[in-house]
């Protein structure tokens, strides 16, 4: 009997499993992980505190549950220390297994900015459960925070935190938050919502170093100025880990290169989620993962399904100004066109020949994101 591997635990790989089983009740599939296999959604991690979600509440379920539930065997706290393509054969830290078919769920790993000083490694990130547990456990020592990267997570995760006693200061290379997904005035309308909570701005510079102080930690930014907290969270972005892919020999780019049908350019070995790259795109969110996780599932049951993209707009979760935004495909040349109203910004990205690439939507107008996006082209066709 046929026998399929994935390799990740993740929202991606769990996604697969599920919709592989719609299809298919009786393949044998093993699903390893190097982690203890909870299936929780990533997404929720930078708005849980307000939620008051602890690590384990987070938790939707466990490996023995989902093992039961989608008839799976699941190797949790296994790390895959290398693939054999000719032979078919991953090896792990503990044991090794055949696969028929492989997939890549290996997701993506937290960047970290070169920063200086003695207490460079004191600087967190928060991309999984335990980094989120960790979190919270800083959380009870010290309240000034300060964070890294004014991107989405960044905003997100300063919003979550305002609705603590917390002191909040984000720091970023870039003259405004989001500023590559949004247009100028639902950029700056963001700003402004988040300094009413209390939220300080330090942009148009970088971190240079991190050092122990006898109050904390000092933060030394490169225009000169200096910030004392008790935590700092990096939070500038996400790189997909391609480290198994390139160990086997795998064609890779910004992620693990796969064609409409998620396969590599190993035929037997596919990839979705963070970690894949699908033509040329490489998309962090959830919707593109769910429509990948079906065609994969299709495929691997025997009915060769191509993925496609349609637009797909993304929630910001920040409530104090709630966004929804259709990033256009980048890079492209064009120009915002705002309409700005007391219910909120409409606003539509528009290349050099008129055509409407991508919209952000703020305020009272979010209620639009389903009509504005059957106007916008396919990601992917």
């Amino acid at each position: 009997m046929k026998k399929i591997v994935i390799i990740g635990s993740g929202m991606a790989g769990y996604s697969l499993a599920r919709e592989f089983r719609k299809r298919d009740q009786d393949t044998e599939l093993l699903i390893i992980t190097n982690d203890d296999g909870s299936s929780y959604s990533k997404p929720m991690l930078s708005n849980a505190l307000a939620k008051n979600k602890t690590a384990e509440t987070l938790v939707m379920a466990n490996a023995e549950k989902m093992a039961n539930d989608l008839n799976a065997t699941i190797w949790t706290e296994t790390t895959v220390t290398s693939i054999d393509s000719d032979k078919q054969l991953v090896t792990t830290d503990k044991q090794t297994c055949q696969y028929d078919e492989l997939v890549l769920a290996s997701g993506a790993y937290s960047i970290r900015a070169p920063i200086g000083g003695n207490a460079s490694d004191d600087v967190i990130t928060v991309n999984n459960l335990n980094d989120y547990s960790q979190f919270r456990n800083k959380l009870e020592l010290g309240k000034r925070i300060v964070i890294i990267g004014a991107g989405l997570i960044g905003c997100e995760f300063a919003n979550d935190l305002s609705t603590l006693e917390t002191e909040i200061s984000i720091i970023d290379l870039a003259p405004q938050p989001l500023g590559r997904l949004l247009s100028p005035h639902a950029s700056e309308t963001l700003k402004q919502k988040l300094s009413a909570l209390g939220i300080n701005w330090h942009l148009d510079t970088v971190v240079t170093d991190v050092n122990h102080a006898d109050n904390g930690l000092l933060i030394n930014l490169k225009n000169g100025e200096t910030i004392e907290a008790d935590i700092v969270l990096s939070a500038i972005g996400l790189r997909a880990d391609l480290s198994l892919a390139k160990a086997t020999g795998i064609e890779t780019d910004r992620g693990i290169k796969v064609d409409r049908h998620l396969r590599s350019s190993n035929k037997s070995i596919y990839a979705l989620g963070d970690c894949a790259q699908v033509e040329d795109l490489n998309l962090p969110f959830v919707m593109p993962l769910m429509n990948s996780a079906r065609a994969l599932a299709a495929t691997l049951a025997g009915e060769e399904t191509a993925v496609s993209y349609p637009a797909m707009p993304v929630v910001v979760k920040t409530p104090c100004y709630p966004i929804v935004v259709c990033p256009p495909p980048r890079p492209t040349e064009g120009d915002w066109e705002e309409e700005i109203s007391e219910e909120g910004v409409r606003a539509t990205f528009k290349d050099k020949s008129g055509q409407a690439l991508g919209f952000v939507l703020t305020g009272d107008l979010t209620k639009e994101r389903m009509a504005m996006g059957k106007l916008m082209p396919d990601w992917l066709g």
